[in-house]
């Protein structure tokens, strides 16, 4: 399992930020099983940006860091792109989106099927660094 400890070290000397895209509700194709190919499904997505921005605090300038529209945007566009058999999947190119930012050093993501079983959420969270 990744650490991200290392990520929030102040000892490490870098201005560390986490950035939260928080429960995100996404309608998408998503499972393997008929009732779940027959149409989207809601699915609430939760991802945390490691973001480092250098020696010092960024600027107080949208451009100085990660702006968070860039993420809901582009997931709502893989929502919308084809039909994911697993979670993992969607994970991953929810991950992959959000680390073409150079400034992302890190990133977990979680999605949960918010309405397969009328007692539980199932969901899958992954982490990745460079």
């Amino acid at each position: 399992m990744t650490d991200f400890r290392d990520l929030d070290d102040p000892a490490a000397g870098r201005a560390s930020y986490i950035t939260l895209l928080d429960t995100l509700d996404i309608s998408v194709g998503l499972g393997i099983h008929p009732a779940e190919r027959a149409g989207p499904q809601r699915v609430l997505v939760s991802v945390w940006l490691y973001c480092d921005y250098g020696e010092a605090p960024p600027a107080d300038r949208i451009d100085a860091v990660v702006d968070y529209d860039f993420l809901r945007t582009g997931i709502h566009a893989l929502a919308g792109s084809r039909h994911f058999e697993l979670q993992e999947t969607l994970c991953e190119a929810i991950a992959a989106l959000a680390m073409t930012d150079r400034r992302v050093v890190g990133v977990r993501v979680r999605t949960v099927k918010a309405d397969i079983y009328p007692d539980a959420r199932i969901g899958c969270e992954i982490l990745r660094r460079r």
